[in-house]
């Protein structure tokens, strides 16, 4: 073979090599879910808002800033099915409300999870927080014995926090598959800030040893921990840390540094520790040099809990313009703040408003490693990758999905799609009043908003528009009757 030749291919072999070489890794992935954070606390969403939040308004700077993401409910476990699974929990045992801290496990074993996807396509992966998602397979917990089925069943390789809310009972740490102490002790109940108390949480069984006010810090240091570690023992592999917070939950117990730091009491001063907690993980992933090579997500389980007299008191509105809190229909409810930062995909300062759920980032994230799902996996699932690249970051220009469902936390259904919203009940259905009306005759059944017009659902437009409502209930229907929302 003449040399030019055989230079000639070499050279071209080496050109691809570089090439190959020079493609970006699997990005390390980190997911962090505040509890009970509204779409108004932080003030990239919000410039009215009382609440320092500089972390995470300096993530919106960096990456993209989506303005139209919601919850598949407005409270918190089957928020979190939605988002370990991709599919509605409504379609489950769990038709309303959330579980107990002695509840049995939800999800099914056999059942693709975001831990277990990501770890077939070779991540590490890391949960660490509030699971909320039920433990083991008898009908009441027992938190002496080992927690099978258990967040390690669903694909974590680890796994670090507490079993439920911190309102509910046992308070305990969970260490993969067992309590790290049992609840041998007993506390009495506290009362809310509102009523005067210290904080509200349920009588029951307690851990020796666990503080409440000492949980968030706890967590925090566990997940920078993982991230330290890994960077150390097992930096050939890409990671997934799973990071759903405790806080701004009830009870409110900002520690000494962050009391005072807001213009909304113990709540907005919760909001601002868990604004530092951001800022830690943040930090972590700079200096450990792996910032360039992570996606990160932050959100929220559902809206914020706060109520008209909040309002009045400190003039912040957690929720911003939006109707309703926690637990509601109406979108304070389900809307929620959602900022993605990832170097050099997603470009830094933009924005979308195009419509999507908290259950879409399954897809998306099978989209990011090559991953085909099954038809049993995220039946209600709906890759964005392509918003994340900057293509058709407008819901005009190309819906990812046709509708979201959501759901109060008494199981009052809604549907939205465009611009129209259709809630199949009258009351907010949660926590707000009147939670719920008793239409008479002639009078509306449901409330239909048009959210171009009418972001507040102020305005009740279902007798106005008969059409729509028939057609947003068959759609709603056919999502019920097929079991999935997302074509096969």
């Amino acid at each position: 073979m003449p040399v030019r030749v055989l230079f000639a291919l070499c050279l071209a072999l080496l050109s691809t090599t570089i090439a190959e070489a020079a493609k970006p890794a699997r990005p390390n992935i980190v997911f962090i879910l505040a509890d009970d954070m509204g779409y108004g606390d932080l003030r990239c969403y919000n410039d009215k808002s009382k609440v320092p939040t500089p972390n995470m308004d300096r993530l919106a700077k960096q990456g993209m800033r989506f303005t139209d993401v919601h919850t598949p409910s407005s409270v918190c476990t089957p928020t979190r099915y939605g988002v370990l699974t991709g599919r509605y929990a409504w379609r489950t045992r769990l038709k309303r409300g959330v579980l107990f801290g002695d509840s049995p496990a939800l999800i099914d074993v056999k059942r693709m999870t975001l831990a277990s996807l990501l770890k077939k396509a070779g991540y590490h992966t890391a949960g660490v927080g509030k699971w909320h998602l039920g433990l083991g397979a008898a009908v009441k917990t027992d938190y002496f014995k080992p927690l099978h089925p258990c967040p390690t069943d669903y694909g974590f390789d680890y796994y670090f926090g507490i079993p439920a809310s911190l309102d509910f009972e046992p308070y305990v740490y969970i260490e993969n598959d067992r309590a790290v102490a049992p609840p041998t002790m007993k506390i009495a109940a506290s009362k809310q800030v509102r009523q005067g108390g210290k904080g509200f949480w349920r009588a029951g069984g307690i851990a020796p040893g666990f503080k409440h006010a000492e949980v968030l810090p706890t967590i925090t240091e566990k997940a920078v921990g993982f991230i330290e570690r890994h960077a150390k023992t097992r930096a050939d592999k890409p990671f997934f840390l799973y990071f759903p917070l405790t806080a701004p939950h009830t009870p409110w117990l900002p520690t000494k540094p962050f009391r005072g730091k807001s213009g909304a009491g113990a709540y907005g001063d919760f909001v601002a520790q868990v604004d530092f907690t951001v800022g830690k993980v943040v930090e972590t992933l700079d200096r450990l040099k792996l910032a360039e090579n992570t996606l990160l997500v932050l959100t929220s389980d559902n809206g914020a809990h706060w109520t008209p007299g909040d309002i009045e008191k400190f003039g912040h509105r957690a929720n911003r313009h939006l109707r309703g809190q926690k637990a509601d229909a109406w979108d304070g409810g389900h809307r929620v703040p959602f900022i993605v930062r990832w170097p050099g995909v997603v470009k830094p300062g933009t924005e979308s408003d195009q419509l999507l759920c908290l259950t879409d980032f399954f897809a998306t994230a099978a989209e990011i490693v090559g991953e085909k799902l099954p038809a049993e996996a995220g039946e209600d699932s709906f890759g964005f990758l392509s918003l994340l690249k900057g293509e058709s970051v407008r819901n005009r220009e190309r819906p990812i999905r046709d509708a979201v469902v959501h759901h109060s936390a008494a199981g009052m259904f809604a549907i939205r799609k465009g611009n129209w919203k259709l809630i199949l009940g009258r009351g907010s259905g949660g926590f707000s009043l009147p939670r719920k009306i008793k239409p008479k005759p002639g009078e509306a059944q449901g409330q239909l908003y048009d959210l171009s017009q009418d972001p507040s659902e102020q305005r009740n437009l279902y007798l106005k528009h008969p059409q729509v409502v028939k057609s947003l209930t068959a759609l709603l229907d056919g999502y019920k009757k097929n079991g999935r929302s997302r074509p096969r």
